[in-house]
């Protein structure tokens, strides 16, 4: 073979990652994908980053070839979809070379200290938040522009919808979803938790009109939770949707051994999602260790193989550039056939968490 370009090879070089098909589609997404719900504005979780350490996180992702940034509307109240905004601009990023994920269906609201999924209700009843949550045809369409002026951009790669909306019909959701592919404002879609059944009802309405259906399904997975893996990942698998899961790391249990407490912010803040662990928990944390021990790999990069050998692509949040680091190094890392079954053995199935 010829010697390559120099700058072609300089570009390889500095590329850490690898790519691959978001499932059935031709979007190539970065393995990791950047999770951003934490950058933003610590006044609305005292653990995210505020907007000059969350540029610094995006450039050095960026840099490292890290190039789909997942994000949503309700994060830090739209600041993490401006900070990217900022991002692409201060660091003259091409739009072409980013795949910007974002999300909508719960509200932003104009205090940027509300989490307002906790408040669903009762912004449904406001007279300054109606019709900017859920998944009415009003409700994406209003939630799209706003997502596009504060990422500065004229289109979203990946536009996702955070939850089902039981308020809704599936055919309005899904007719505005295609209307939004329609003008370009969009290019694919996808969805997040939910229960297979609805997941497979949206598809189906889709398929059956003639409109476009969803891509990829981005889920609460992990070696410590594997309740997906009933309905969501066959059926997902049987029909081209790529997996995109959210907290890969459990929590960032999964990064750390037992007897060590977090030393982030966020790991000393209780978890939405609980942080009891269980007895068959801490025995796959012990696991994880162990493997990543006699591997020398860090834990982190064991629970992310873990994921890539069920075909998954993990989004993945950083407060460090050391940890993008950690989470680039899985190119290339295999956990054999044995690794994995041991990992698993330990299982005990458990409640759903993660949606309704």
């Amino acid at each position: 073979m010829a010697q390559l370009p120099a700058s072609l090879q300089k570009s390889l070089d500095d590329t850490k990652v690898d790519y691959v098909n978001l499932g059935g589609s031709g979007l190539r997404i970065s393995v990791p994908v950047l999770g951003t719900m934490g950058l933003g504005s610590s006044k609305w979780e005292r653990w995210v980053l505020d907007e000059e350490p969350s540029l610094e996180i995006l450039k050095a992702a960026y840099d490292r070839g890290i190039n789909t940034w997942d994000t949503a509307n309700m994060y830090s109240n739209g600041i993490s979809e401006e900070v990217i905004g900022k991002a692409i601009h201060k660091f003259n990023i091409p739009r072409e070379k980013l795949v910007i994920m974002t999300k909508c269906w719960t509200y932003v609201s104009e205090d940027p200290t509300v989490i307002t999924p906790i408040y669903l209700e009762q912004m449904a009843r406001s007279k300054d938040y109606v019709n900017n949550g859920g998944l009415s045809r009003a409700a994406i369409f209003n939630a799209v522009e706003a997502s596009l002026r504060r990422l500065g951009t004229s289109y979203v790669d990946v536009f996702q919808i955070h939850r089902f909306d039981p308020a809704t019909p599936i055919e309005e959701t899904m007719l505005a979803l295609h209307d939004l592919i329609r003008s370009n404002k969009v290019r694919y879609i996808g969805a997040s938790s939910m229960w297979a059944s609805q997941f497979a009802r949206m598809q189906e309405v889709a398929r059956s009109n003639g409109w476009t259906p969803f891509i990829s399904m981005q889920n609460y997975y992990n070696v410590c939770y594997r309740e997906e893996e009933r309905e969501m990942l066959r059926y997902c698998r049987d029909t081209g949707v790529g997996i995109i899961p959210w907290s890969p790391l459990f929590g960032g249990k999964l990064a750390r051994p037992l007897s060590e407490k977090g030393n982030s912010l966020r790991a000393n803040v209780p978890s939405p999602l609980g942080d009891n662990v269980t007895t068959a928990e801490e025995e796959i944390i012990r696991r994880v260790e162990e493997v990543a021990h006699e591997k020398k790999w860090k834990m982190s990069q064991v629970a992310l193989v873990w994921l890539r050998s069920k075909g998954a692509v993990p989004i993945v949040g950083f407060n460090s550039v050391s940890r993008i680091d950690d989470a680039c190094g899985i190119r290339g890392k295999e956990l054999t056939e044995d690794e994995i079954k041991y990992l698993e053995e330990p299982y005990v199935p458990r409640a759903i968490v993660g949606h309704f």
